[in-house]
């Protein structure tokens, strides 16, 4: 079994999709979303409109977590510096997008 060498610890973009995954999951599962985009309840078809919202950022999100778990699980990944990289890189992005989309369908479903 091969070492992957890279000039950073592979465990810092692990950490960062954890806790991005933590925070989207937060958002879209235990309500989080709904209490910062609708307080007060909001408009009565805000919590539809952000249900939507979280339905198109989950797109992203399984991305990201396939790509995370890849990463570390697919011996092939894991011996090829390279491709552990990209995917842990992907992976990261991916989650940004998926709370940037959340972010921003929330704002436009008040």
């Amino acid at each position: 079994m091969g070492r992957v060498r890279l000039r950073f610890s592979p465990i810092i973009p692990t950490i960062a999709s954890f806790l991005l995954a933590a925070l989207w999951g937060l958002s879209v599962f235990a309500g989080w979303g709904v209490e910062a985009f609708c307080p007060g309840g909001g408009p009565e078809d805000c919590p539809q409109r952000l249900y939507l919202v979280s339905t198109v950022s989950g797109l992203f999100a399984v991305l990201a977590a396939c790509c995370t778990a890849g990463a570390w699980l697919v011996p092939t990944a894991r011996r090829d510096a390279r491709a552990f990289t990209w995917l842990l890189g992907v992976g990261v992005a991916a989650w940004i997008a998926a709370e940037g989309v959340l972010f921003l369908g929330g704002m436009l479903a008040r």
